[in-house]
């Protein structure tokens, strides 16, 4: 239900209508049915971005990963399609951007990550052509897999900024697919392939690194740590990376293309940066085991725009998700805060077509595993799961507010 009047009232108002904002609103109002919630969101479509990662690798068709907003949003919940302009959390209010106000009793700030495009220069001129190509958009995804299918050799060049940033391993996994592509089709022989990251590690969790860093070698692909991506000139053909030598001095270096994939920088969206809400980096402040705001006890915040210090992925969501719910239940209540999120979070990394190994989790990189399977091998299984099974369960099972779970379990021993 839409609705119109310059100020509207509700009990429960969450910002954001992508995975956090409707797996919240649907365990919310299956929880308690006659809650007053409200989701406010500009957006027609609702994406399930991680198969973005296989349609630019030309295995999944992009019209599967998006619904019409309407099909997806919880019975029950009013959709307020507008964007916020501001957050007033000491008076429980918000402004949109055609300047109704929105009040509230409690608050769930879900908004999402900003793709920082123009942090590159020259990156939002060359962007889906001349080879420049990127995961991270529905705009830009099905160009990846033409610039793949049109390659004939040189240089294929893959960039991750330093974080944060969603779905940490994706800048890879497309490094990985390309290989593989390219491989199949005899031309890898006549290619070079490298992955430039702005980190200093090629993945977050140490536990991780070796066998990425097996992975990487098997396919041919030089990984190139702390170089960062500042420009692009796409009628060049040439990338600009900054670097940082021993002598603490920046210099810049310069790589010719002939395929450029592109990880944009991201940040916090401007609304939230700009509010009260935010702590010093721009992130909506909160404790990293109740999602509760630390300074407005009626705000909570989950997902990519809050600031729990874990890798922002849809895993970290569906763990997240059922904490704030009880949680904010729990305050309503004028009940303790009991739930405890521990900081799991799943990153299924795609090694090569039919290859996937999944980084399980917790806070301070303890790995976590939910199946006894070895994480730190690859597996046609999960291949499976990831290609097959997530979607169908994040549709019909994650957005519906249905939170069935299978424990994970710190590992005994890290390989």
């Amino acid at each position: 239900m839409m609705q119109d009047s310059k100020t509207l009232d509700h009990q429960v108002v969450i910002v954001g209508g992508g995975t956090a904002g409707i797996t919240v609103a649907a365990s919310l109002l299956k929880r308690q049915p006659g809650l007053d919630v409200a989701i406010v969101d500009p957006a027609d479509r609702h994406f399930y971005q991680p198969a973005f990662t296989l349609v630019g690798g030309g295995t999944y068709d992009l019209a599967r990963t998006h619904k019409s907003m309407r099909d997806v949003l919880p019975k029950g919940a009013s959709w307020i399609q507008a964007a916020v302009e501001s957050f007033d959390p000491d008076n429980n209010a918000l402004r949109l951007q055609d300047e109704r106000l929105v009040r509230y009793a409690s608050l769930v700030v879900a908004p999402g990550i900003k793709l920082d495009w123009g942090r590159v220069e020259g990156l939002a001129e060359a962007l889906g052509k001349n080879g420049v190509c990127s995961n991270y958009s529905p705009d830009t995804v099905n160009y990846t897999w033409e610039c793949l299918k049109q390659f004939q050799g040189g240089n294929a060049i893959f960039t991750q900024p330093p974080p944060p940033l969603k779905c940490a391993g994706a800048p890879q996994k497309i490094a990985y697919l390309a290989a593989d592509h390219l491989h199949r089709k005899g031309l890898g022989g006549s290619s070079t392939l490298k992955f430039y990251s702005g980190g200093g590690a090629l993945f977050s969790v140490p536990a991780f690194v070796p066998p990425l860093e097996r992975v990487a070698r098997r396919h041919g692909v030089a990984v190139i740590l702390s170089h960062d991506l500042v420009a692009v000139d796409g009628e060049r053909r040439v990338a600009t990376f900054a670097t940082t030598g021993a002598d603490g001095e920046t210099r810049h270096v310069e790589q010719p293309y002939d395929l450029l994939h592109v990880t944009p920088h991201q940040c916090a969206p401007d609304v939230v940066r700009n509010s009260p809400l935010a702590d010093a980096a721009g992130w909506v402040e909160v404790d990293k085991a109740t999602t509760q705001h630390v300074r407005y006890p009626n705000v909570f915040s989950l997902g990519d725009a809050s600031s729990l210090p874990t890798s922002k992925t849809a895993a970290a969501v569906r763990k997240q998700a059922p904490v704030t719910v009880k949680n904010l239940l729990a305050w309503l209540a004028g009940q303790t805060l009991t739930a405890r999120y521990d900081g799991y979070t799943s990153c299924p990394l795609v090694t090569a077509y039919g290859k996937v190994m999944i980084a399980e989790f917790i806070y301070d990189g303890v790995v976590t595993p939910t199946l006894p399977l070895d994480p730190f091998k690859e597996s046609r299984f999960y291949w499976v799961v990831k290609k097959h099974l997530l979607p169908p369960f994040y549709w019909n099972r994650m957005l519906k507010g249905k939170e069935t779970d299978i424990a994970h379990k710190p590992l005994k021993r890290v390989s």
